[in-house]
């Protein structure tokens, strides 16, 4: 008996429509990223403080870092995920501002971003889409789904031109969670 060669089962056809399958689940777990659905990242940073002016009368007043003034503010809602916490921007001592999330819990997705707007908040499905359409300025990734952080803001910014916060995944170009900002 001649050696014979063993054959893939099935047709030529099986093998293509095999490999567009595993071609497509490899895609699918790269674009959608499932896993940070089970996966926490927590930031505890600090409440941030600046040193007041150098050229203060007396020296030893002038390098107390001072608490820094909220300039404005608002609560989190839900949108595409379950989003909660606050939102301030804070006036440091230096002239520099910051915005803070407070006490975020928001799901962890791909690509999420923290974006400054002048989209107004709309609760429901007619919120989530609309944070990218006008004036918008991006200040970073997200840089975890809980707990506090800070977003340094431009220095040229006018804030009177943003009404609005939101936790934007960028990747399916859709809100998780919102604030509208209240001055102070």
């Amino acid at each position: 008996m001649v050696g014979r060669v063993r054959r893939w089962p099935g047709r030529p056809w099986t093998v293509a429509v095999l490999a567009l399958a595993v071609a497509a689940a490899v895609v699918g777990l790269y674009w959608f990223q499932p896993w940070k659905l089970w996966v926490d990242e927590t930031v505890r940073d600090e409440l941030p403080t600046a040193v007041s002016d150098p050229g203060a009368n007396d020296p030893a007043e002038s390098a107390k870092p001072s608490a820094p003034r909220t300039l404005a503010s608002g609560e989190l809602i839900s949108h595409e995920h379950e989003t909660t916490g606050s939102v301030k921007i804070l006036a440091l001592a230096d002239g520099s501002r910051v915005l803070r999330l407070e006490n975020l819990e928001t799901s962890n997705g791909p690509d999420l971003r923290v974006l400054i707007t002048d989209a107004a908040v709309v609760d429901g499905k007619d919120g989530w889409h609309v944070f990218d359409d006008g004036k918008h300025v991006r200040l970073g990734k997200l840089k975890g789904n809980k707990g506090d952080q800070n977003y340094a803001l431009p220095a040229g910014l006018a804030l009177d031109a943003y009404t609005s916060v939101s936790i934007w995944c960028d990747r399916f170009d859709v809100s998780f969670g919102a604030a509208e900002l209240h001055r102070a």
